[in-house]
């Protein structure tokens, strides 16, 4: 039995598997990349988090024009915050489906197996819609800055943050009320956390979930983007001003990313759900020799999304960077007056 980590909250749907051979790589080779992704994730969102909340000490809350003459300020900092507070959550999680992977069963019981799939559902879909509003905000700071000015307020931001969860949390409901653990007829050896419903009903539930925590978002932060690029290449031609150019160059680039790293990290795990849906797979936890490599990529694509954001939303930013060296700069100063002292 194999359990997948993937944006639905499915860890995988049970078929007959006879190559244990991929099952004894599983077993060695997920703990590992695991505990990489578990070291890397939870370190750069704190380090992303304490960066954002010393900004928002020194700002005092408030949002106004940069040197450049775009707005910047505590607003896209709170869905930053949000962000990161978002994918730590879903690491928490994810040392559940390594140990059951590593076991091959699930030995955490019924409760957890609802707990941890609804934090796998909702977490991944908060994330989402987090970036999805991070890019509909920078399109409103560099095409409408006078309207981002009036309607980017730290406590509306604060409010779409937390209000961006009620979506999410209604779309992993049925994780929290339908999955149980049980001992399916295709793995007679040992506990498995089953999905839930109907084959009909789960597949419409995948659906659903694609549709509206990975092809939403990802068409919205396409057309921020895109609309961020036309705004500015229009402004290029205009003005024929260095300044501007190399902005748009540096927003085409890290726009692109944006997208692509999006689609890379999701697109094989609900991929691959769907395909076993349609398949008429059965409920349970598991894969078969014709998906196994690819469900193994699946997951680590889809994990390695709690990485790729910080890197991809933060620490690409010059200013990121120079607030970094800052904080390690105090906190060498810090130690080195502990020292003498």
């Amino acid at each position: 039995m194999k359990i997948n980590w993937n944006s639905t909250g499915e860890e995988g749907l049970q078929v007959n598997s006879s190559d244990t051979g991929l099952v004894n790589v599983e077993q060695v080779l997920v703990p590992v990349l695991d505990v990489l992704i578990l070291v890397l994730g939870v370190g750069g969102h704190t380090l992303v988090m304490l960066i954002l909340c010393g900004r928002r000490r020194t700002r005092g809350g408030s949002i106004g024009p940069s040197p450049q003459g775009s707005m910047t300020g505590t607003g896209t900092d709170i869905l930053l915050l949000a962000l990161s507070a978002a994918d730590l959550l879903l690491l928490s999680t994810l040392p559940f489906h390594t140990v059951a992977i590593a076991m091959q069963h699930w030995p955490f019981g019924d409760f957890l197996c609802r707990v941890v799939g609804f934090l796998g559902s909702a977490c991944s879909s908060a994330s989402a819609f987090t970036l999805a509003a991070l890019a509909v905000f920078r399109y409103l700071i560099v095409v409408k800055p006078a309207r981002a000015y009036r309607l980017l307020s730290p406590r509306r931001v604060t409010i779409t943050a937390a209000l961006l969860w009620v979506p999410a949390c209604c779309l992993a409901a049925p994780q929290l009320a339908f999955r149980f653990v049980g001992t399916p007829h295709r793995a007679p050896d040992g506990l498995t956390c089953f999905a839930f419903l109907s084959h009909g009903d789960q597949l419409a539930y995948g659906l659903c979930h694609f549709l509206l925590a990975f092809l939403l978002p990802l068409a919205a932060i396409a057309v921020a983007y895109g609309g961020i690029y036309m705004f500015l290449w229009q402004s290029q031609h205009a003005s024929r001003a260095p300044q501007v150019e190399r902005y748009q160059s540096k927003v085409t680039q890290t726009s692109a990313m944006l997208v692509m790293a999006f689609t890379l990290c999701w697109l094989p795990s609900y991929s691959l759900t769907l395909a076993l849906l349609a398949g008429r797979s059965s409920g349970a936890t598991g894969t078969s020799p014709r998906n196994g490599p690819f469900s193994i990529v699946a997951r680590l694509m889809a994990t390695s999304s709690t990485v790729a954001n910080p890197i991809l939303y933060v620490f690409m930013s010059h200013k990121f960077r120079q607030d970094l060296l800052r904080l390690f700069r105090r906190e060498e100063q810090e130690a080195s007056r502990a020292v003498a002292g």
